[in-house]
């Protein structure tokens, strides 16, 4: 994929909302997480306080005393990170953990008797989640204000965090490798209508299909249309345009014929010179509409125009080789009976037609046509036995501008129209002079079966 593809692109985008995604969720789940912990935390550390409020007693000489202190084994390790503390008048009650170390608690605690949450300065200096509460013990506690606090160092919910990040980052990478495959897929299925429209034109070009049709999404669909609308009416014009060159031709060929006539009647009255200009122009312009007809009849011929090259080869050497030319030749033709050329049949007997006729103008004694696939084109080769082409004009003819019409009547407006008509069908049109005479390859698409 190159920096221009509409599937690189896609891909692309799609990889970065993913790795957007990823980011986010790395970051927002661990939070998330510590969260959670710290609501958990928070609703244990409150059963701990409610135990640690109601198993207060007094012993024997009135002091408070809390003989069912809460079963978790942290609050008897020191400095284990899981502390109470009691607080009335003089008399303080802590947890072993907290050794010897008192928890300071704000002043501005609310005195409501509800539970307030806190953040403390605990041992060593540690970051404490605290539950404070202020209650009134009953006369037989003694009565009076009494302040209860229950905490937590917040390094066990960090860590807790960070395990559950170490955790999380794996099944994270996992997930976008499926999410980045899952994207690649979902681009390549998307794209597939447009990959398949892709192959219809180039069936059509190819000349196996003659329409994109209805066959794709909601979506592909208005496209196609135009498409094939657009083709509809490229045909239109290309028949208009070659019903007024038809027009044309007919036209013309009565003043033709008219000045066909004065030239005879000048030279019966002794107007040579006159009659050879009149008729000199009016070869020319004839050969100009011959040429200009053929260009109209075989330009952007049907994209689903098939010729049987036997056949039209048939048609042509049945009316050449009636000709006095073409009588006295020996014609040798090597044409599967079955090879078919992407070219409109009457634009392939053109071209066929004024290389035969050339050859046997100039050939002694024999004249070969042969066809040849050479991969997706076929190349159709007629060989005469005759003078051949001087080099030097062969290269003038070969030469990129080179005009085929002025190397005289035996090659050519002839071969420009072959070579248009081959350059109008996609092909080419190549002429040499080999070892007993001219050789000319025209060359034009193969059509592949379907």
């Amino acid at each position: 994929m190159n920096r221009g593809s509409l599937r690189l692109r896609l891909f692309l985008a799609g990889a970065v909302s993913i790795l957007a995604a990823l980011g986010l969720s790395a970051l927002g789940l661990p939070l998330l997480f510590e969260r959670h912990v710290e609501r958990r935390v928070v609703a244990e550390l409150s059963v701990d306080l409610d135990q640690v409020v109601a198993g207060l007693d007094v012993d024997a000489a009135g002091a408070l005393v809390l003989p069912r202190a809460p079963v978790d084994p942290r609050f008897a390790r020191p400095f284990s990170g899981l502390y109470w503390q009691l607080e009335a008048s003089d008399q303080i009650l802590r947890s072993r953990s907290l050794w010897d170390t008192k928890l300071a608690v704000p002043d501005s605690v609310p005195a409501d008797g509800a539970v307030h949450q806190y953040r403390l300065t605990g041992p060593s200096d540690s970051d404490l989640i605290a539950l404070v509460r202020h209650v009134t013990l009953p006369q037989r506690l003694g009565g009076g204000p009494m302040q209860a606090v229950v905490a937590l160092d917040s390094a066990e919910i960090t860590a807790a965090t960070r395990a559950f990040a170490t955790d999380l980052f794996p099944y994270l990478a996992i997930i976008g490798v499926f999410l980045m495959a899952a994207a690649y897929a979902q681009v390549a299925v998307g794209l597939w209508p447009l990959g398949a429209v892709r192959e219809r034109l180039a069936a059509i070009r190819e000349g196996n299909a003659h329409r994109l049709g209805r066959a794709f999404p909601d979506e592909i669909q208005p496209l196609a249309a135009e498409v094939d609308a657009l083709l509809d009416a490229r045909e239109a014009q290309i028949e208009r345009a070659r019903t007024r060159a038809g027009d044309l031709a007919h036209g013309l060929k009565t003043p033709l014929q008219v000045l066909s006539g004065d030239v005879q009647r000048l030279r019966e009255k002794g107007e040579e010179g006159v009659a050879t200009e009149i008729e000199q122009v009016a070869v020319t312009m004839r050969r100009h509409v011959d040429r200009e007809l053929a260009r109209a009849r075989s330009a952007a011929g049907a994209p689903d125009a098939r010729a049987v090259i036997a056949e039209v080869l048939k048609r042509v050497l049945a009316v050449v080789s009636r000709t006095p030319d073409g009588a006295r030749l020996d014609w040798s033709v090597d044409v599967p009976a079955e090879m078919v050329a992407r070219i409109d049949a009457d634009d392939l007997a053109e071209a066929i037609g004024n290389l035969v006729e050339n050859a046997a103008r100039h050939a002694r004694a024999r004249v070969s046509v042969r066809a040849d696939p050479k991969g997706d084109v076929v190349a159709i080769e007629i060989a005469d036995d005759g003078p051949g082409i001087p080099s030097e004009q062969l290269e003038h003819v070969l030469a990129r501008g080179g005009r085929l019409d002025q190397l005289g009547t035996g090659a050519g407006l002839g071969l420009a129209i072959v070579r248009d008509i081959a350059e109008a069908w996609g092909g080419r049109f190549e002429i040499r002079s080999g070892s007993s005479g001219l050789e000319a390859d025209f060359i034009v698409p193969l059509q592949m079966p379907r």
